[in-house]
């Protein structure tokens, strides 16, 4: 057993062998110039600033063992995944579909919904295409977590409030212990980023837990065994 002592609101304990990182959604089209998140009107910046530290993360976490899972928010070519209700949703330069300077908007195999190449998957570690915001709605999640015994979550990845607070949320309701990444996590808003963190560990973490990626790398480098 590890534990993260300094984890919010209390200690944190895990077993790393039945512990997974999930990298939320770690995609160009949100996080490059000429994306869909630019397309929305929204400062990149802050999403770039936490690539260095989502990679000191997903090393740590190989390092020690963990399972990686990465996600991608993607839809088909035809839109049949994309209901109306996302489709029209904010006012932005470039729909979800439409044309743009890395392909196709959220569209599977298109440049735009790769992962950054500072945070890319290695052969063998999954990679779930998701429709939605959560990433066990409609898609394999939860039976390869079944499948992996897995038990307890590390969360990073974009944005902390939409994609990564929902798959969390997700994941408290179906029984694992997560933990989100403070610094491998970041919104176009750094205001809903903190409400989103500070909502989490709320009430004795009532979604989870919240440490720094130094927190996470002392707990499995084994300075937080107990």
């Amino acid at each position: 057993m590890a534990v993260i002592s300094a984890a919010r609101p209390f200690a944190y304990c895990f077993e790393p062998a039945a512990t997974a990182l999930i990298v939320i959604d770690m995609q160009r089209d949100f996080i490059e110039e000429g994306g869909f998140g630019a397309a929305l009107g929204n400062d990149v910046l802050p999403l770039r600033a936490i690539v260095p530290t989502t990679a000191r993360l997903i090393a740590a976490a190989r390092k020690a063992g963990l399972s990686v899972i990465y996600t991608r928010e993607c839809h088909s070519p035809d839109l049949s995944d994309c209901p109306p209700a996302k489709l029209n949703r904010g006012a932005p330069a470039l729909r979800i579909g439409d044309p743009g300077p890395m392909g196709r908007i959220l569209i599977a195999g298109e440049p735009g919904a790769d992962i950054l190449p500072e945070v890319a998957p290695v052969p063998g570690e999954p990679v779930i295409d998701k429709p939605g915001k959560g990433a066990f709605h409609a898609t394999p999640l939860a039976g390869l977590l079944e499948r992996l015994g897995k038990q307890s979550l590390f969360f990073s990845g974009v944005t902390t409030e939409v994609c990564v607070q929902t798959t969390m949320r997700e994941a408290n309701d179906r029984g694992f212990e997560c933990l989100l990444a403070e610094d491998a996590t970041g919104s176009y808003f750094p205001e809903f980023k903190a409400a989103t963190l500070a909502m989490i560990r709320a009430q004795g973490a009532i979604v989870g837990w919240t440490a720094t990626v130094a927190e996470i790398e002392e707990a499995l480098n084994g300075q937080g065994d107990r």
